[in-house]
């Protein structure tokens, strides 16, 4: 099999489309010469075959950024550094249309969302190519005899585990601090959306980036994942997933070179409709909150909480309004929710459907599949939902939304915090006081106050308790990537004669 394939996309047509492994700025096989099929979630058929790191890949790839790190990197200026990634974005850019039908075509994302997310992707990598020179230590004043100075040096070597549900975008909020900050990086991507990472590694080549700088593999989670997190010549490993897997990914780091760890995993964030609230407004951002990218958003507001006297209102408007959602081929001009990514995450949501069901929930409007070919789900309203049901507690990652009343603004942040997650959440209010006392009370990374899932890549983002450790984009990410050296040098005389 050779590294690149033929494609088509029914928005762009033809293109050339790398398979194989990107280590020292070509597409290689992997040394065991396995091969893996991608799916597409829209027809449930093979797009094509990409090439499988396994252990040996690893290995080679950590021996090519270590030696590029020690070599080459590390003696490249910071302006440069900058003007690498300011490249990248333009390229990007360029190549937007191209990169968004090839999301649609393996993710399955509506095709105008994914043009959303490639143009996000080329902010944050021009937002780091600034960042790139003005990283930097401090003096210290100490005394007269001495002169104190920090420096502010990068990792080393680092790899980064990134999801499927926004491939690229993941992509550039790794790479681009990592870069900044003067790392190098071997980038696994998710075994269901490999085809976006090793298109972009095609612009990473085009923007001048000396070989073994970014090195991006495909493979399964269980192998070449686990390889990095084990390694002992990695000094740093960035993951975006599952709570499960970030545990498994922090026992390997402590077990192996205690490595350092940052991890953006699940939620179950609640979105908080209060009696005051712009009931159209509120119900516009619920929507968008639960049903955007189909639900697979590990911030999105899939606990609905409304304030009981406007709760039946706001449930009748609510599925008025979901039901206007148009779900179908992403590459439709008006669909807004394509399929899940795959079979076994549709199996998945279907299965918390049917536990709700059980469990007594209401539903008001979607619980079954949508048409016969494709992973689709209806958009899903579960009403009358308790704190102690399945569907209220675990993340189900889909276009499923659970809804329920309370009473008193103490009661909506007890509820808000009833969770083992702490990723995000918002407020729907029409009082600023009310707005800052429950923001101030929210135990989560991101309150989102009349608005939600509008990230940025100036805004640090990442969760508090089982949502994570450490913090994804604005300058926040910088100090996840860097390491503080004190320098203390002695001017005057010999203090001990």
């Amino acid at each position: 099999m050779s590294v690149s394939v033929t494609l088509e996309t029914p928005a762009t047509g033809k293109y050339e489309q790398p398979t194989g492994l990107f280590i020292n700025n070509e597409f290689i096989k992997g040394q065991d010469g396995k091969t893996f099929e991608t799916i597409n979630p829209t027809t449930e058929k093979p797009i094509c075959q990409v090439h499988e790191a396994t252990e040996k890949d690893v290995d080679h790839a950590v021996s090519v950024a270590r030696k590029t790190f020690e070599n080459t990197w590390r003696h490249v200026t910071p302006d440069q550094r900058g003007r690498y990634l300011v490249k990248l974005a333009d390229l990007f850019e360029e190549n937007l249309d191209l990169l968004a039908s090839i999301e649609s075509l393996d993710n399955g994302k509506a095709l105008s969302m994914a043009k959303i997310d490639i143009s996000l992707c080329a902010g944050c990598l021009r937002y780091y190519g600034g960042w790139a020179d003005k990283i930097h230590g401090k003096v210290i004043e100490m005394n007269p005899e001495t002169f104190n100075y920090t420096r502010q040096e990068p990792l080393g070597v680092c790899a980064q585990i990134i999801p499927w549900n926004f491939p690229l975008l993941m992509w550039s909020w790794k790479i681009g601090p990592a870069i900044a900050c003067g790392n190098v990086v071997i980038l696994k991507s998710a075994e269901q959306t490999p085809l976006g990472a090793l298109y972009a590694a095609k612009l990473v080549k085009e923007a001048g980036f000396p070989p073994g700088v970014i090195n991006i593999i495909s493979g399964f989670g269980k192998i070449a994942g686990a390889a990095l997190s084990a390694h002992m010549d990695v000094d740093k490993i960035a993951f975006t997933g599952s709570t499960v897997v970030g545990r498994q990914i922090m026992k390997a780091a402590a077990g192996s070179n205690l490595k350092k760890v940052t991890l953006e995993l699940g939620g179950k964030s609640p979105n908080i409709v209060f009696n005051d609230a712009d009931i159209d407004n509120a119900i516009s951002w619920v929507n968008f909150g639960i049903y955007y990218n189909h639900g697979q958003c590990c911030c999105a507001g899939s606990r609905v909480y409304v304030q009981e006297g406007i709760y039946d209102k706001f449930i009748e408007a609510f599925k008025a309004r979901a039901q206007k959602n148009v779900v179908g081929d992403p590459f439709g001009a008006d669909t807004f929710q394509g399929p899940q990514v795959s079979q076994v995450q549709y199996d998945r949501i279907m299965g918390y459907i049917d536990a709700g069901k059980k469990e007594g929930a209401k539903i008001e409007i979607g619980g079954e599949r949508h048409g016969k070919e494709g992973y689709f789900i209806q958009p899903t309203i579960f009403s009358g939902v308790s704190e102690d049901m399945k569907i209220m507690q675990e993340e189900i990652f889909g276009p499923v939304c659970s809804i329920s009343k309370f009473t008193t603004e103490e009661d909506g942040i007890r509820l808000g915090n009833s969770s083992t997650y702490g990723l995000a959440s918002a407020v729907h209010t029409s009082s600023l006081n009310t707005a800052i006392r429950v923001s101030n009370n929210l135990r989560a990374g991101t309150v989102w106050v009349n608005q939600y899932n509008m990230l940025h890549h100036t805004l640090p983002f990442g969760g508090y308790k089982e949502s994570g450790i450490g913090r994804e984009l604005g300058e926040a990410a910088l100090s996840t990537y860097t390491q503080t050296k004190t320098v203390a040098i002695r001017i005057g005389d010999a203090l001990f004669g």
